[in-house]
């Protein structure tokens, strides 16, 4: 029996220093694998910016560039009345809104759901402004008689229908740096 008791410390004795240097290694291990795993995700994560961030920035400028050209004052100055009916300006006017629009609605993915949400309100502020006007012109009226009025309109405003969109993108572009 002393001799078994004997046998079993002296085998203690040895596994256990094994047994302890064993978990070590295996907790040191684990923490090197961890460490390495979060310091590759980072160096994804700086690879996907170094990428994503340009492609962003370049959304957000078709965006404002976007709404300045719905800007009913930009709109008025590009697409000209000269010759066209009240009605057919009023239509030239809302196709061209919404040619704009759908050439950069993609852009909506790289941009935040309230700034897009922003985007669009400012966009149909611009037609309702265009429309509310229209309809208030007399049957007979030219392209140049509503392009008045919607100046005289926008003037009379506080702030142009885009002015608070451009603003809300220029700020979500400050929180990218």
């Amino acid at each position: 029996m002393e001799q078994v008791l004997a046998l079993t410390l002296d085998l203690l004795q040895i596994t256990l220093p094994a047994l302890i240097v064993a978990v070590t290694l295996y907790y040191l291990i684990k923490k090197h694998y961890e460490r390495d795993y979060r310091l590759r995700l980072l160096e994804l994560r700086q690879q996907q910016a170094q990428v994503l961030t340009p492609i962003r920035l370049q959304a957000y400028e078709r965006v404002v560039l976007l709404l300045e050209r719905i800007t009913p004052s930009n709109l008025l100055l590009r697409v000209s009345s000269a010759g066209l009916a009240a009605a057919e300006y009023h239509q030239v006017l809302l196709a061209e809104i919404r040619n704009e629009f759908n050439h950069n609605l993609s852009q909506q993915v790289y941009m935040s759901a309230q700034a897009w949400q922003q985007v669009k309100h400012a966009r149909e502020e611009v037609v309702n402004l265009i429309n509310r006007n229209y309809q208030e012109l007399p049957d007979k009226a030219k392209g140049t008689d509503l392009a008045k009025r919607i100046l005289e309109n926008i003037l009379a405003l506080e702030q142009d229908p885009t002015a608070r969109a451009i603003s809300a993108v220029k700020q979500e572009v400050g929180q990218l740096f």
